[in-house]
This record gives C-alpha cells, structure tokens and sequence, in this order.
C-alpha cells in the first residue's frame, strides 16, 4: 500500500468518525457526554483538516472549479426529473 492510498483510507476514516461524533453529540442525553462528544468531533475535525492540506501539498486531493454552464446543465437535468 503507497503513502497515497493510506492517507485516502484514514480521510474516508475520519470522515466517518465524524458523522459518528455529531450524531452522538445531538443525541447526548448528558452534558458530560456531549461535551466529550463534542471534544471528540472538533479534535478529529482538526485531523482531518490537516490530512487534507498534506494531501493537497502531495498533489494527491485536488480540487477543480465547476464552469457556470456544467452547474446550469446539471440544475436543468435535475429539474427534468422533478
């Protein structure tokens, strides 16, 4: 396994736990809990966050701006199926 797809699989990872923490914290019943949910939710938001900016630094996570006319044709295709 290369560094790339390491890091690939520990975002998707992070990404995951992330989901885990905010429902966790909006369905703590306690605010002992939530606030470690909550601790948990921002320490592996900040993980994540310095993963992607090495990623980026790598040339590994690119990111591309979309042209008005793709988003305009993708609204109109949408619309169609409504």
């Amino acid at each position: 396994m290369n560094d790339q797809l390491l890091m690939e699989n520990i975002l998707l990872l992070l990404k995951s736990n992330m989901e885990v923490y905010v429902h966790g914290t909006l369905e703590a019943s306690n605010k002992p809990v939530h606030e470690a949910l909550q601790y948990g939710l921002e320490e592996t938001l900040k993980l994540q966050h310095n993963l992607y900016q090495k990623m980026t630094e790598c040339g590994w996570y690119t990111v591309s701006n979309v042209s008005a006319k793709t988003i305009n044709d993708t609204l109109k295709k949408l619309k169609k199926k409504n």
